[in-house]
């Protein structure tokens, strides 16, 4: 083999070697999103950043179990955290974390006939029902409906819909004198797969009352630029 051959043979091999490294590292941003718990992680954090120990309870995992998943989210570069005194707190490291989650859900909700029995068994025929942002924008400008977040109140806080009001959907049973009658109620929680918006319009139209979901939630809402409220 002449000294050409070799060196030629040579840069191939470093290459495909810095090929290998470079797929990895892609490899690395899916094994983050491998994993049930994981992408549950990252729907909670898309409404707000949290505490692993509020992460714990939410998912009612032990906090190392929790600790260790949300490590494996960071080194796939889609967290970001902070200590605060003796707790840290993680949030996604920005919008394209968001994306890229929500673009994993809607390709397996298009094309996978799994995902599409366990929605519509999660979420039962009339959970399915819903209108869109767009819709829904619409009406807000008209002052014509009333618009429920029925996520828990620590996720209002961090964000919301203009003029939402909040009753976590636990509550609303015991606060419906809160809603005026006769004016229709679009409900809203953390993304199409939440069952609490779902649950709260179930509730509501038991007791008479004119309601409907949103098609998504707020991190969609936010999303896609619309205006949002805060505290």
């Amino acid at each position: 083999m002449t000294f050409y051959s070799k060196y030629i043979l040579n840069a191939e091999v470093a290459s495909n070697h810095q090929k290998v490294r470079l797929f990895s590292s892609l490899a690395q941003v899916g094994k983050a999103l491998a994993s049930p718990v994981r992408l549950q992680l990252v729907d909670l954090l898309a409404q707000g950043d949290r505490t692993v120990e509020a992460l714990a309870i939410e998912l009612d995992l032990p906090v190392a179990n929790v600790s260790h998943h949300l490590q494996v989210l960071r080194e796939g570069g889609l967290l970001a955290s902070r200590r605060e005194g003796s707790h840290v707190r993680y949030r996604l490291v920005d919008e394209d974390a968001f994306r890229l989650y929500r673009m994993l859900r809607d390709v397996a909700a298009r094309h996978l006939e799994e995902m599409d029995r366990a929605v519509r068994s999660y979420l039962g025929g009339e959970g399915l029902e819903a209108i869109s942002r767009e819709e829904l924008s619409t009406r807000l400008r008209a002052g014509e409906i009333i618009v429920l977040d029925v996520r828990p109140e620590v996720e209002y806080r961090a964000g919301h819909l203009p003029s939402a009001r909040s009753i976590p959907v636990r509550e609303l049973a015991s606060r419906l004198a809160e809603l005026p009658r006769g004016v229709p109620v679009v409900a809203y929680c953390r993304g199409p797969f939440c069952v609490y918006a779902v649950e709260a319009v179930r509730l509501l139209r038991r007791h008479g009352r004119e309601a409907i979901r949103l098609a998504d939630g707020f991190p969609e809402w936010q999303a896609a630029g619309l205006a949002v409220e805060r505290g």
